[in-house]
């Protein structure tokens, strides 16, 4: 699982301005917490087992140690983006990256087992909250308070294209990541087709859906949220059993995507109390 990232990629901004080229570099990159940067940091990294949520390598880089590192993140299937050296120093905060940087997460990840296991344990229908294309950490902070304040027994993102649990998540969410499981999956519509094997079924969240208060939200259920920009992607809205709407009385068409988890994922608390 590896990606290409070119200086192309950067903002035009930073083109006109390249002062600022560092401060936008670190709001682009959104990870910053948490970064092990050195040959030998980063290999002992995966090897304590601590999970690596990206790894960003020198573009060209063959040598013995590097194609060490890059053997250990393919078994822990992280994914893993080729940069320029330029990209590199940006990013770096020791100035001593020796062509790679890890992001570690700051919290352990559960297994989509786990959420199935502690609804079983409570006695209830199974309440899952995945989020597609979320890369904002204030986004999935928030939607991580609001997953446990709303009785979900796990969330679910996606190893591409998302944030992952960096120490500015875990704060967002006011501690509730240490009670609400987080997995994190290769792919999100095979694993939302393994969970409907086991009686769940989807809606999605899309401003084009049927209004969710005519829908039935009950029983073993998975919410999807896209991000406000994109939405939810093509082929996790085509595995999604509903298309919610939620009615909007303004001038703007969407909604901050935690804000739209909550009023969704509290219809499914309203419907699930009058069932």
């Amino acid at each position: 699982m590896t990606e290409r990232f070119t200086e192309g990629n950067m903002r035009k901004d930073n083109e006109r301005n390249p002062g600022t080229d560092r401060e936008n570099v670190r709001k682009q990159e959104r990870y910053n917490e948490n970064l092990t940067e050195g040959r030998n940091a980063v290999l002992e990294t995966f090897r304590s087992g601590k999970t690596v949520d990206k790894l960003l390598v020198l573009d060209g880089c063959q040598d013995g140690p590097v194609k060490t590192i890059l053997r250990e993140a393919k078994k822990q299937d992280t994914l893993i983006r080729f940069v320029s050296k330029e990209r590199l120093n940006q990013i770096s905060e020791t100035g001593k990256h020796q062509g790679v940087i890890a992001y570690t997460a700051a919290y352990a990840y559960a297994e989509v087992e786990d959420m199935l296991a502690l609804a079983r344990e409570k006695g209830e229908d199974p309440f899952l909250i995945l989020l597609d294309n979320i890369e904002d950490p204030h986004n999935l902070g928030a939607i991580i308070r609001t997953a446990n304040l709303a009785g979900a027994h796990g969330v679910i993102i996606p190893k591409r294209r998302a944030v992952g649990l960096t120490a500015t998540v875990a704060k967002t969410s006011a501690g509730a990541l240490n009670y609400t499981p987080v997995a994190k999956v290769t792919n999100l519509t095979k694993t939302m087709e393994e969970l409907k094997k086991q009686g769940l079924w989807f809606v999605c969240a899309d401003m084009g859906g049927e209004q969710m208060y005519r829908l039935n939200l009950k029983g073993p259920i998975g919410l999807v949220i896209g991000s406000e920009g994109e939405g939810v992607g093509r082929l996790v809205k085509e595995s999604c059993d509903l298309i919610a709407g939620i009615p909007m009385k303004g001038d703007i068409d969407s909604l901050n995507a935690s804000v739209a988890a909550g009023v969704l994922a509290y219809e499914v608390v309203r419907q699930r109390l009058w069932q």
